[in-house]
């Protein structure tokens, strides 16, 4: 086991950590790491203001992590904060040492603010751009406005819920009353409280089905996939244009006069008050013949003009 020697000098200046990393176990469950940082010892305002200067005078990393190690305990006590979003809590502490290490990185003795209150700042940033860019697929908040809303708004709906006269009748949804009130607390605009309320209420899809059984599933991709630009969906509009004009135009020139009328009449004619061409027993009645010879004159007249498309094409 590595051996640890924790002494303060007589003037109570400094700490001395032999292997201050040594502290920390590299492996073991959560629970174990949280209980190690609580046994580490805090620094004193003169400690830490000694550690700080050695750091940013000579670049030491000795007094770096000795800064940190005292701060790790501040860590897990605003990871804890953020445990309501679903992500483990050891990842959430994770990012806050990153944090950690940026504000000890960054931090001045010399301005007179104690380094615990210099890190908060940038612990909560990391765990807040961790959560940002993991507690969904599609990243929820963007501008300043909606980060602040994304952190608050769940909070304050629960505040508001409970502050109710019938909490039990409450809605889940904002009153307009409640909007106002959450966009003046936290000046931002109504419209983005409402927009921020939508997105915090819905989860995310898979676009793609998501059942093994074999059965197909309707998701989304059945109805967002865009098919105005695919090839094949290109040339077969192309060719349905050009059916419907050209094409049925060159079909009807390979019929002679009586087979073109009567297709003419039983399929392309259509009368001002849409009730079509002329009938069988019209047509019949026209020419002298039976309606079934009509019938059959229509048949051979269409195999005609499909032997001409299928040629064309």
């Amino acid at each position: 086991m590595t051996t640890m020697n924790l002494s303060t000098s007589a003037s109570g200046s400094a700490l001395t950590v032999r292997d201050p990393w040594a502290l920390v176990p590299s492996l073991g469950n959560l629970d174990a790491y949280i209980s190690a940082v609580n046994r580490i010892p805090m620094l004193t305002a003169e400690q830490e203001t000694s550690l700080a200067r050695r750091l940013r005078a000579s670049g030491d990393l000795q007094a770096a992590g000795q800064l940190v190690l005292s701060h790790l305990r501040l860590v897990v006590s605003i990871s804890r904060q953020y445990l309501g979003y679903g992500l483990p809590h050891g990842d959430l502490i994770q990012e806050g040492n990153v944090g950690l290490m940026k504000a000890v990185k960054r931090f001045d003795p010399e301005q007179g603010v104690r380094l615990v209150s210099y890190a908060m700042h940038w612990i909560k940033a990391e765990i807040h751009e961790y959560i940002l860019k993991n507690w969904r697929m599609v990243k929820v908040a963007t501008t300043k406005a909606q980060r602040k809303l994304f952190f608050n708004l769940r909070s304050m709906k629960q505040n508001m819920k409970s502050d109710a006269v019938d909490a039990d009748t409450h809605r889940g949804t904002l009153t307009q009353s409640e909007v106002d009130n959450v966009a003046s607390m936290l000046n931002v605009k109504r419209e983005d409280v409402l927009e921020m309320e939508t997105r915090l209420s819905g989860g995310d899809v898979a676009l793609e089905p998501q059942t093994d059984d074999g059965e197909e599933s309707y998701a989304p991709i059945a109805y967002l996939a865009d098919s105005h630009h695919e090839p094949t969906e290109v040339i077969e509009a192309q060719h349905r244009d050009w059916l419907a004009s050209d094409g049925i135009a060159m079909a009807l020139d390979v019929l002679d006069d009586r087979s073109r009328r009567i297709v003419e009449e039983r399929w392309l004619k259509v009368n001002d008050d849409s009730s079509g061409g002329m009938t069988l027993h019209e047509l019949a009645s026209e020419y002298g013949v039976s309606a079934e010879r009509i019938r059959q004159i229509e048949v051979a007249a269409m195999k005609k003009m499909r032997k001409a498309l299928a040629t064309a094409a």
